[in-house]
């Protein structure tokens, strides 16, 4: 998942310290928000005043509880598909200072098969989303030839469900896309491999996990650039985890799409 390189957080942050100056200065020098000069600071210091408690409502609500991401890549087809809309839980994994992202109130920290939300190391004015592999201490080995993952030593087992039927996105041949169900945990969850390709030239695919950091891949395996590509996911770039999708929109595939709304995050 990539977002726009604006950074609405910043924007925000910023925002709320400046209209929460007007307000001060409203509360504390003029004691009404109709003061007698009504020049032009004045009208902008009210103006401010107004304002702030949206931008700092709006501030809370997307640092400490939830934040929308759009979908915008095929790289965790089948769990999520392009024109997805998720709600990503924003405490699950302690609660962050706008902007610094330092943890001040710990919660919780990922379990393995956790879709979660994060700042991209290699550019942290991207947003990724994939799934927890590998955790703090973990052993992790990726055989590119079997397309299956061992966690200290021992193989997350997949089952075959049969050739993927659904939403077919950028993905070129469907006859050789394969959808199984890989068993991090005892759930499991869908993945999606492709026929004929293997042996990709990952450059992470065997390494031991340091405390502090995560290993993610994406559930569409051939088609996912990841933790074997880049590396590891240090905790403090962590966004929050992804539970359920809220809205579905692309054009194409609309009226199927509408189903999707609703649909919990395995």
């Amino acid at each position: 998942m990539n977002e726009i390189h604006f950074d609405f957080e910043a924007f925000l942050t910023l925002a709320s310290a400046l209209t929460l100056v007007c307000w001060l200065i409203v509360k504390i020098k003029y004691k009404s928000v109709e003061p007698d000069n009504q020049g032009f600071m004045t009208s902008l210091v009210t103006f401010g005043y107004s304002f702030f408690p949206v931008f700092f409502f709006v501030l809370l609500v997307r640092t400490f509880v939830f934040e929308p991401f759009r979908i915008p890549s095929s790289s965790m087809m089948p769990t999520l598909l392009t024109g997805d809309f998720i709600y990503v839980n924003k405490f699950s994994y302690g609660l962050k200072l706008p902007v610094l992202h330092d943890t001040f109130i710990e919660i919780g920290h990922p379990e393995r098969g956790d879709v979660v939300v994060f700042r991209f190391p290699p550019n942290q004015k991207d947003d990724y989303i994939k799934r927890v592999v590998g955790l703090p201490g973990d052993d992790v080995f990726y055989d590119t030839r079997s397309k299956l993952a061992y966690i200290n030593g021992k193989v997350m087992k997949q089952t075959i469900d049969g050739q993927y039927e659904g939403f077919i996105d950028d993905l070129q041949d469907r006859s050789r896309v394969i959808q199984k169900t890989e068993f991090l945990t005892e759930t499991g969850h869908k993945i999606l491999t492709v026929n004929g390709v293997s042996n990709q030239p990952f450059k992470f695919t065997r390494l031991t996990v340091p405390e502090g950091h995560y290993f993610v891949m994406g559930d569409n395996r051939d088609n996912s650039s990841d933790g074997r590509v880049w590396g590891l996911v240090p905790e403090r770039n962590l966004v929050g985890k992804a539970q359920f999708i809220w809205m579905h929109w692309r054009i194409p595939h609309f009226f199927e799409g509408l189903k999707r709304i609703g649909t919990k995050i395995i």
